[in-house]
């Protein structure tokens, strides 16, 4: 898990990602802050979408950590015991940080986003672009342009 930033009409926003040992992606969220509630938030929206991870691998950032901190509170008050452990190992996190050359290769010729929520959208089409590209939205081996046909039709 990692987080990259943008430019939105001149402002950074921060865009959180997280990918599975493999380099697949698991989820992205952008926010307008960097902060433990964003972080938090990013961490329920991946959970409710692909389950409990057994670890989280992280650089040593404080609000990353405080995030998975209360997600692991929320387990415990859930009366939930298996707990999500925390890695915060620099090197182990450059599968992630290698992930976010992709989504910088193409949004920094465009010189930031005029809004929030068309960098939401566009966003949110280059990641599903970028996931049928590693084929991760199909079990079979289909074409990246029929599984594009197929998700836009």
């Amino acid at each position: 898990m990692d987080e990259t930033y943008l430019k939105v009409k001149g402002q950074w926003v921060y865009l959180y990602r997280a990918v599975d040992k493999f380099g697949d992606t698991v989820d992205f969220m952008l926010s307008k802050k960097r902060d433990e509630a964003a972080v938090t938030a990013f961490f329920k929206q991946a959970i409710d979408n692909n389950g409990f991870p057994s670890k989280v691998v992280m650089d040593k950032s404080g609000a990353n950590y405080a995030g998975l901190e209360n997600i692991n509170l929320l387990l415990m008050l859930a009366g939930i015991i298996s707990f999500v452990e925390i890695l915060q190992i620099k090197y182990l996190n450059n599968l992630v940080e290698q992930d976010h050359r992709f989504i910088k290769k193409i949004t920094t010729p465009m010189m930031g986003f005029k809004a929030f929520h068309s960098a939401k959208a566009t966003i949110a089409g280059i990641e599903t672009a970028h996931m049928i590209r590693k084929g991760q939205l199909s079990e079979e081996n289909i074409p990246g342009y029929k599984q594009f046909i197929a998700l836009a039709g």
